[in-house]
């Protein structure tokens, strides 16, 4: 696996080490083939300044946001802090918007968690607009815009992608964004869900985060895998997604058990073929073999998540040890 294949490579920071290290640990990643830096924002660092980071590290290296929520910033706060860093990189980042889940926009944020499909919607309207520098003034179905004028036009705006799980979300990635983000899926889950962003015209993108642990201890890693999959797939977006996909059967003996309030029951009641079909883990070799079969099924930029359970584990070595050049 190279980067001279028709593919990107990517990884999710903020990595395991203080943000004051990561000029460094980009540098090493690119070196090593990595093409791609894309953050996550859920209860740690924001979505954009561990990407700003990166930008000033290294000039080459292609940025994306995986994703930051519509709810949780206000559509014009959106559109600046997506345009400086667009003009900091220009022609290297792509805006990932996605309504994240219950828990982080209402239990966390002080929002209501109204009309997902819509607020996304609107809000890839809004930016399109903002992002030629013209006034907005709009009234969406989620939210009104009245004279507001983005002064900082970047010369490249960003592509906009939409984080997107069932068919609704991923028919308004192909149809009005730019590409589609996806993740807690496997390669023939990727089958599903490609064709329905690809309805809205070529030459789409396809991105998926995917959990990875390079490590041959399936016992271990399975053990890890368990509690990720009780964390995620209880929550009501992600648990519809499963059910979409044909797992509600499987995952049902879980969702009861968490449901009644036995989780210890519900970790034990998690399959390790389901594990293994939403972890990918074992030796760096077959990892990396692996990550091609989300590729070989319409992956365009397979976005690494590295799980290390190493308590002082050195925050590159997993990942080099994934690099597409080794």
């Amino acid at each position: 696996m190279t980067t001279e294949n028709a593919y990107r490579y990517g990884i999710t920071v903020p990595l395991n080490a203080p943000l004051g290290e990561h000029p460094r640990l980009v540098r090493e990643l690119v070196a090593a083939g990595y093409t791609d830096i894309w953050s996550a924002e859920v209860d740690g660092l924001d979505g954009f300044t561990p990407l700003t980071v990166a930008a000033l590290a290294d000039p080459s290296v292609r940025l994306g946001t995986a994703i930051v929520s519509p709810y949780t910033r206000g559509p014009a706060t959106l559109a600046m802090s997506a345009a400086a860093l667009a003009e900091l990189a220009p022609g290297r980042f792509q805006l990932g918007v996605g309504s994240a889940s219950q828990l982080i926009v209402e239990s966390w944020n002080a929002a209501e968690f109204a009309r997902p499909y819509h607020r996304v919607r609107d809000t890839v309207r809004f930016l399109r607009a903002a992002f030629t520098g013209e006034k907005v003034t709009e009234r969406y179905e989620t939210f009104s815009v009245r004279g507001f004028r983005l002064t900082r036009v970047p010369q490249e705006p960003p592509q906009i992608l939409v984080a997107a799980l069932r068919e609704g979300m991923l028919k308004l990635a192909g149809r009005e964004g730019d590409g589609a983000i996806v993740n807690w899926l496997s390669p023939d889950d990727v089958r599903t869900v490609v064709p329905y962003v690809h309805a809205g015209g070529p030459g789409k993108e396809i991105v998926a985060r995917i959990f990875v642990c390079p490590f041959d201890d399936p016992v271990l890693v399975r053990s890890i895998g368990r509690r990720m999959i009780t964390s995620y797939l209880n929550v009501p977006v992600y648990a519809e997604f499963h059910r979409w996909l044909g797992r509600g059967e499987i995952l049902k003996p879980m969702w009861d058990a968490w449901a009644a309030g036995d989780r210890k029951k519900a970790l034990e009641l998690v399959p390790d073929e389901l594990v293994d079909d939403l972890v990918v883990h074992g030796t760096p070799e077959r990892c990396r073999a692996r990550i091609q079969e989300y590729v070989d099924a319409g992956v365009t930029v397979p976005v690494v998540a590295v799980i290390d359970p190493r308590p002082d584990a050195d925050p590159l070595e997993a990942a080099l040890s994934l690099a597409p050049r080794r």
